[in-house]
């Protein structure tokens, strides 16, 4: 298992748009994926588990990847959190 965290530095949060770029990410990784945030858990590879989790600028987030490209998928995903979607 490999995680990492990161804060959310977009303005807006995670809204629609960058909750379905991550989410199209996360799916391409075969290790199973999951955010940690606000004392949830959810699936990362789930549109509607990542909106419900109401992801604000500023929120620390925890990435945890199991699974045999476990390294790759945290540090791909965290930089794209990192690099605010490309947004700003």
């Amino acid at each position: 298992m490999t995680e990492a965290t990161t804060t959310i530095e977009n303005k807006t949060g995670i809204h629609a748009r960058p909750a379905s770029v991550f989410v199209q990410k996360a799916s391409s990784f075969k290790s199973k994926v999951q955010i940690k945030a606000k004392g949830k858990t959810v699936d990362a590879k789930s549109i509607l588990m990542i909106m419900s989790m109401g992801l604000t600028k500023g929120t620390e987030i925890t990435l945890v990847a199991d699974g045999p490209d476990e390294a790759e998928a945290v540090a791909q995903l965290k930089a794209l959190v990192d690099s605010k979607f490309g947004e700003e």
